[in-house]
């Protein structure tokens, strides 16, 4: 016959047991209260014993601390959407005081590199109507960059792996990492063919990182789109 000093040993009561009773109890340190003064701790900053009420307020400034820097961080990113918005009007408003629509892809590519610190950007169109067939922009383009910029759907970004876009600009040798926006007929994402594309380039492998959001650069291209299919 199994006695009850038997069946403890062989079902100990284990660490989980005492969590459930107690989150089951919860009026359990009410009848005990004095063990609530003899609970202790080693505190990990310290690395001293402290009480349960010290270890209590320490966890609490550490969640004070951390909603701080959460708080920190939003206004932070808040600011910086302000300061985008900004830069965003401000190019715009050159797009729109622009009246000679010759100069309009001048215009865009050195008020990217302006406004928003891009060390190098290139543009290139195509489909323009004939008086305008002699600009810079529209030469040099193959059919399979014409492709390539169709069969986007939104911005790309990444390094450079040898994209002919690349050569569109000045320093092609000093690009490590890029952004190419399509530009085209209505929304960014729209399934409209290209008529050109963007490529703001730079030095720094990480500027434009594959893992970086594309929103921002998808109103680039539809802003500049808007403005160049003038020139179609």
């Amino acid at each position: 016959m199994t006695t009850p000093v038997n069946q403890a040993l062989a079902n100990p009561i284990t660490e989980d047991d005492i969590a459930n009773y107690l989150a089951n109890t919860p009026d359990f340190f009410q009848r005990h209260a004095e063990l609530l003064a003899t609970v202790q701790f080693t505190s990990p900053h310290s690395h001293r014993t402290v009480s349960l009420q010290e270890r209590q307020a320490e966890m609490l400034r550490e969640k004070i601390k951390l909603l701080e820097q959460r708080i920190m961080e939003m206004i932070r990113n808040g600011n910086e959407n302000v300061m985008l918005s900004d830069k965003i009007l401000r190019w715009a408003r050159t797009l729109f005081l622009t009246t000679n629509l010759a100069d309009l892809p001048t215009e865009i590519v050195q008020e990217i590199k302006d406004q928003f610190a891009v060390p190098q950007v290139g543009l290139r169109l195509w489909g323009v109507a004939d008086e305008f067939s002699g600009l810079g922009c529209v030469q040099g383009v193959s059919d399979d960059a014409k492709v390539f910029a169709s069969s986007l759907t939104e911005p790309f970004c990444g390094l450079n792996t040898g994209f002919e876009a690349v050569s569109w600009l000045e320093e092609a040798h000093n690009v490590s990492s890029l952004a190419l926006i399509p530009l085209r007929s209505g929304p960014a994402g729209s399934a409209a063919p290209a008529f050109g594309m963007l490529v703001l380039a730079s030095s720094d492998a990480q500027r434009f990182n594959s893992g970086m959001g594309t929103e921002f650069l998808a109103r680039i291209g539809e802003l500049a789109s808007a403005a160049l299919s003038r020139l179609r």
